[in-house]
């Protein structure tokens, strides 16, 4: 698929390490020019992406990325909402301040909700466009110790992308989601680390615990933050222009329900 998005503008979120920056690598290797977005930027080189600076748990940041999206390039043709993390206290229900519930509502749903509203114009005016939101498996699969407010927050995400769909689908515009289960980043070493600060056990432990809960990942290890690229970079692609308000389960089979 090298070149199969040439001429294209992409947009991902959180896209400076881990999921994202995999992402957004694999858009660039297939021809695009790709826009990315964090808090800070990294001191890498960032491979010929443009960079914006932006805290997307705040409402004013998508304003900001608008802007300078519709004065450098005038247009946009994708966009990946990845930018999202538990961010919470594992524990369970009583663990959980108000603060905590609209931390996560704010950087795991709205944030993808004010992106997609202050860009989608763009894709309208032009009757051409391809969303995707990335999800997580706790979407579907709550654990109870570390994950309640983020699945809830993902799980709005799901009900929110398929809706975009229906709506943006006469418009010429295709919405899907990106599911994964595990996968090696440190997003995810941060997780195990406050699970095993919350619970007192060892990191692998807490691991454990998570690929336990999950009934076990049948292909029997994590994914690498490149094969969520591979799903992303097909999804934005014309070789899936009939694929449209899907949701992709990328979790090396983990999930064991129909």
């Amino acid at each position: 698929m090298n070149n199969s998005l040439n001429g294209k503008i992409a947009l991902v979120t959180g896209g400076t390490k881990g999921i994202g920056k995999a992402i957004a690598d694999k858009l660039s290797n297939a021809g695009a020019t790709v826009i990315i977005t964090a808090r800070t930027k990294p001191e890498e080189s960032l491979n010929g992406q443009y960079f914006i600076g932006a805290d997307l748990s705040k409402a004013e940041s998508a304003k900001t990325i608008s802007k300078q999206i519709l004065e450098k390039y005038g247009k946009l043709d994708i966009i990946v909402n990845n930018a999202g993390a538990n961010l919470t206290p594992g524990g369970g229900y009583s663990s959980l301040t108000d603060q905590d519930w609209d931390n996560e509502l704010q950087l795991n749903l709205m944030s993808a909700v004010r992106i997609n509203k202050a860009l989608l114009p763009l894709m309208i005016e032009k009757k051409t466009g391809v969303i995707i939101n990335i999800s997580m498996n706790p979407a579907i699969q709550p654990i109870w110790e570390m994950t309640m407010a983020y699945s809830a927050a993902k799980a709005a995400l799901n009900a929110y992308s398929k809706a975009l769909a229906s709506e943006l689908g006469s418009k010429g515009i295709r919405v899907n989601t990106v599911s994964p289960g595990l996968v090696k980043t440190p997003q995810m070493h941060q997780a195990m680390e406050n699970m095993s600060r919350s619970l007192n056990i060892t990191v692998e432990e807490a691991t454990q615990s998570v690929i336990n809960k999950l009934g076990g990942v049948p292909l029997g290890r994590p994914a690498e933050p490149e094969e969520i690229g591979d799903l992303v970079r097909f999804l934005v692609s014309n070789e899936a222009s009939y694929i449209t308000g899907a949701i992709y389960q990328i979790d090396g089979g983990s999930m064991a329900v129909v």
